[in-house]
């Protein structure tokens, strides 16, 4: 895994992420060269004419369409089949975006044919790699061999995980446990053969995944292994960074006081709250005219006022009043608090539009402003709720020690929210963000939050 604005990525995902831009780069190259019919004369429109600004350009619309058509995902680079058909999806948005872009700007255009050279080459070129690429992330030769010692409560989620993700390159080579239905598939050995079995196959990476290490952890053995360049990795730490959340199944109090993170610099707070003012200012200004059109929509539509108050948690456990456009009916607040369901009868006409296109929550521009909340950090909920989650939820309490966001980590990652269950899960995901805070960080949740919004994903 590599680390990126303090979040973490698969180490192929990237190399796959940079060869295809490579990739394509080279494909346009060529498509110059076969244009211009000499290489001085395509180094001349290459060096002198802006042929690679040109190029740089159409490789950016391509990879970033390459991300918002979740070809980087997990799920998706497993199947050959839908890989497929996004790239062909990606091609034809390539074309518009590069034709809206090309009557915009003329000069970036790219002469001659080029283009359908171009993007006959990638056509073939890209989805050529794609398939090489699925072979060698499936091949044994080219994975990491690893091995989990210890069943304690995240021996088997973790195993789990690794085992449906291909991209990590990590071939599980067995556990050393007591448990014999913690994993049927994967080999289980005692403590006493995990030297031997571990230089045997050559492992590399060994993933502590023990409950109670009092007396039971072979640190002798643990220790000559690292010395012969095995690698020893505390298990939370290693699902903390494939899964992007924190493991709260074997979450302890030490750990939350020793680990590093859950502390907001105070010059991180003040880039926030700059952040808040600043944008969120401009971001009134720019969407007043929506917001007079939505609030003028939600009277005709039906009676009631056009913004919705309400309480909500914020940061230290502090209430604030949240505004957003109403989007039920005047009254469905009052009547018992349940989360919204697709085709709930409680939300208006106008309301499902407002709702699937997150319209109903500009007016938090305004929280923002005020300072009650920031851009990005843990969703906010009602006292009801909050409190709920609090007496059931270990460490729920943790992640009222930010502001809440319009936006956030939870939010990219998992879909809506209905079920304890879910709100524990989201817990998760909330206490990566809370550890991992930055300026980095909260650019690329901003990013990814563009990307629901233009693909209107979760909307309710």
């Amino acid at each position: 895994m590599i680390r990126l604005f303090n979040a973490y990525f698969p180490t192929r995902t990237l190399l796959l992420t940079v060869t295809e831009a490579i990739l394509v780069t080279f494909g346009f190259v060529l498509a110059v060269v076969l244009w211009a019919g000499t290489t001085a004369d395509a180094n001349i429109y290459l060096l002198y004419d802006n042929g690679l600004g040109r190029i740089g350009l159409i490789v950016g619309v391509f990879v970033l369409l390459m991300y918002y058509f979740d070809l980087y995902d997990s799920i998706v680079l497993s199947n050959r089949r839908e890989v497929v058909t996004r790239l062909v999806g990606v091609l034809g948005c390539s074309f518009v975006t590069l034709a809206v872009l090309y009557y915009a700007f003329p000069e970036v255009r790219l002469s001659g044919s080029t283009l359908w050279v171009g993007v006959a080459i990638v056509g073939i070129a890209v989805p050529a790699w794609r398939k090489l690429f699925f072979v060698l992330n499936r091949s044994p030769r080219f994975s990491e061999r690893a091995i989990f010692y210890g069943d304690g409560p995240l021996a088997g989620p973790l195993m789990e995980e690794v085992g449906n993700r291909s991209e990590l390159g990590v071939r599980i080579i067995g556990f050393v446990g007591q448990s014999t239905s913690l994993a049927p598939k994967v080999p289980r050995f005692d403590d006493s053969d995990l030297e031997q079995v571990a230089l045997q196959h050559n492992v590399q990476r060994i993933v502590i995944t023990m409950g109670d290490r009092r007396g039971k952890l072979q640190v002798d053995k643990l220790l000559k292994l690292k010395t012969c360049g095995v690698y020893i990795q505390d298990g939370p730490e290693y699902y903390e960074s494939i899964t992007g959340k924190i493991p709260l199944d074997s979450l302890r109090l030490s750990w939350l006081l020793f680990s590093p993170g859950f502390h907001v610099r105070t010059a991180l707070r003040l880039y926030k709250r700059l952040v808040s003012l600043v944008l969120g200012g401009l971001a009134i200004v720019v969407t007043s005219p929506l917001m007079l059109l939505a609030a003028v929509a939600i009277r005709l539509d039906s009676p009631g006022p056009a913004i919705f108050h309400q309480q909500r948690v914020g940061e230290r456990g502090k209430l604030f009043t949240v505004f957003k456009f109403r989007s039920m009916y005047a009254g469905s607040d009052k009547k018992k608090l349940t989360p919204v369901e697709d085709g709930d009868p409680r939300v208006t006409r106008v309301g499902k539009w407002l709702r699937r296109t997150r319209v109903d929550e500009l007016p938090q521009l305004f929280n923002i402003v005020k300072g009650d909340m920031a851009f990005v950090g843990p969703r906010p909920f009602v006292p009801e709720q909050e409190e709920e989650c609090a007496a059931n939820i270990p460490f729920y309490k943790e992640r009222w020690l930010v502001k809440p966001g319009a936006t956030g980590w939870a939010q990219i990652n998992r879909g809506y929210n209905a079920t304890l269950e879910d709100n524990r899960e989201k817990l998760a995901y909330d206490l990566f963000y809370i550890k991992n805070v930055s300026f980095g960080l909260d650019l690329f949740i901003m990013f990814s939050t563009v990307k629901i919004l233009l693909l209107g994903r979760g909307g309710r």
